[in-house]
């Protein structure tokens, strides 16, 4: 499998704060990847570390490229939208794209205008004249007009309503993914992107807590809810998290999976936000 990044003993610091601690990580084309952290965990260190915006410590490759010494290499073949997407206010749209065109030899004016031409961006408007939610959209237009193998997103539709968010990732996965490029997308919104993702990423104060595909997670974690009567029992079983539902009381089991576990209740496939939240407060599972 072609691996697109690969990222080695990774550590980044503020001072005596660690921000990402010993991570190890390769990230193969054709994935879409979903990276999920607490605030404060290391996703946004880890980006900017990728993108060779941040001093670290250890190895990062990207498809061949040094992010601290070749990062204007690099950036022809990878895109990047941060969690405030900042472009110019006094800019047309227009002049935007002129300015593009002649900033990134990857960049195709004409694909940037049919995108835009399904949005209701005026060519004539400036930045400074659009909502939130169009400029996510300018910007996602610009980004993905680039070809580009590996695209970088930080919290891309943070403040945006439910239709703006749905069309951003409408547009990102009809227009943009496919079996050759990878997008890693850092988001608080689990439930909302679940089914768009082939893999996940979990890190936790730093360090990386989870990296599989999607597809594997119900062999390894298993969720239960029980009644009362069985609470004690259940807690003696050694659960990752407990948590209430209406109906009753919840747990999450990490494989091996205790064999008595059906005598104390029904079984689920354990959602992913639900799985997050486990791996965050609970005890560590990380990947080789």
């Amino acid at each position: 499998m072609k691996q697109l990044v690969n990222i080695d003993n990774l550590n980044v610091s503020y001072g005596t704060k660690a921000a990402v601690k010993n991570l190890s990580v390769q990230l193969p084309a054709g994935r879409i990847i979903g990276l999920l952290g607490s605030n404060g965990a290391g996703k946004t260190s880890l980006m900017q570390a990728m993108m060779g915006l941040i001093p670290f410590r250890g190895q990062i490759n990207i498809l061949g490229f040094d992010p601290r010494t070749q990062r204007e290499a690099m950036l022809q073949h990878v895109c990047y939208i941060p969690d405030v997407a900042i472009l110019p206010p006094w800019i047309e749209v227009q002049q935007l794209l002129q300015l593009m065109s002649g900033l990134h030899p990857k960049f195709d004016r004409e694909l940037a205008l049919q995108k835009l031409s399904r949005t209701t961006i005026k060519l004539d408007s400036k930045v400074k004249q659009l909502s939130r939610g169009m400029i996510v959209q300018l910007h996602l237009a610009i980004i993905s007009a680039i070809d580009a193998q590996l695209m970088i997103l930080d919290e891309p539709t943070l403040g945006l309503d439910i239709p703006a968010r749905k069309a951003f990732y409408d547009m990102l996965i009809s227009d943009w993914c496919n079996d050759e490029r990878t997008v890693l997308i850092a988001t608080h919104q689990i439930d909302e992107i679940e089914n768009l993702l082939s893999d996940v990423m979990m890190i936790n104060d730093g360090e990386l807590v989870l990296h599989d595909q999607l597809g594997h997670l119900e062999e390894r974690y298993l969720g239960l809810r029980f009644g009362n009567e069985h609470s004690a029992a259940v807690a003696a079983a050694a659960p990752l998290h407990r948590f209430r539902q209406m109906g009753g009381e919840c747990a999450i089991f990490a494989a091996p999976f205790p064999p008595e576990l059906e005598q104390f209740g029904q079984t689920f496939r354990v959602e992913l936000a639900d799985l997050f939240v486990a791996l965050s407060q609970g005890e560590r599972h990380a990947t080789v």
